[in-house]
């Protein structure tokens, strides 16, 4: 089976003639008869019921011309996205929660006014399972916390986040590891940029009895 036999297939389904469908797909009628026997053949089943010189769909031919036709419409459709100057198509873009909840939806709005033929699929998580998503080739893009240090990977700045430390009120200003031993500290669940900040060696500073308690999120750091 290939796109040729769905074409003439479809062309005598529409035309209920041999000769008009081979005037249609520009072939002779020969041709054209011998193609259908052979998917019909590769089918299993008859997909005409032949009376003289007329064919009207059987049972079968109704199932299949339905199927045909979707897939003949996709095949239109992917060479639209591989040819058109337009972008279209799905794109499927990870992004941290906070990214999305606060710094992109703007920004997709803007690029969906601009590319409306964009279908954006948005996943949320951390930048760990974004890197793998996009790796893994699920993912077309992501926005993580950097830098990205990984090899395989491209990445450019997007925007600049200032990180905060929140403490209850009246307490001092915290400006190094050591001055909040015996605190209980929420942060983050391990990131690209909480990594870093361990290898700068912020955390290491931090003795016993601290104890850090890991979140995905930063709406779950503000209700703890």
């Amino acid at each position: 089976m290939d796109l040729t036999q769905l074409e003439m297939f479809n062309a005598v389904a529409l035309t209920g003639s041999i000769t008009q469908a081979a005037a249609k797909v520009h072939r002779v009628p020969s041709n054209l008869t011998t193609r259908i026997r052979q998917l019909e053949a590769d089918l299993g089943v008859s997909l005409f019921i032949r009376e003289n010189q007329r064919l009207r769909l059987s049972p079968a031919g109704h199932n299949f011309l339905r199927y045909s036709q979707q897939i003949l419409a996709l095949v239109d459709e992917a060479r639209m996205v591989v040819a058109g100057e337009e972008p279209q198509g799905l794109f499927s873009l990870g992004a941290l929660e906070s990214t999305a909840a606060v710094r992109i939806p703007a920004l997709l709005a803007g690029y969906n006014q601009r590319y409306p033929k964009i279908q954006f699929a948005l996943t949320t998580g951390p930048s760990g399972a974004m890197l793998d998503g996009v790796l893994e080739g699920k993912l077309n893009a992501a926005f993580i916390d950097g830098p990205l240090m990984h090899p395989g990977l491209e990445g450019i700045p997007a925007y600049q986040e200032e990180m905060m430390i929140v403490a209850p009120h009246g307490h001092s200003v915290v400006s190094r590891a050591s001055e909040v031993n015996g605190y209980n500290i929420y942060a983050f669940a391990p990131t690209v940029l909480t990594d870093g900040i361990s290898k700068a060696g912020f955390m290491p500073m931090a003795r016993p009895p601290v104890r850090f308690t890991k979140w995905s999120h930063i709406m779950e750091c503000w209700r703890a």
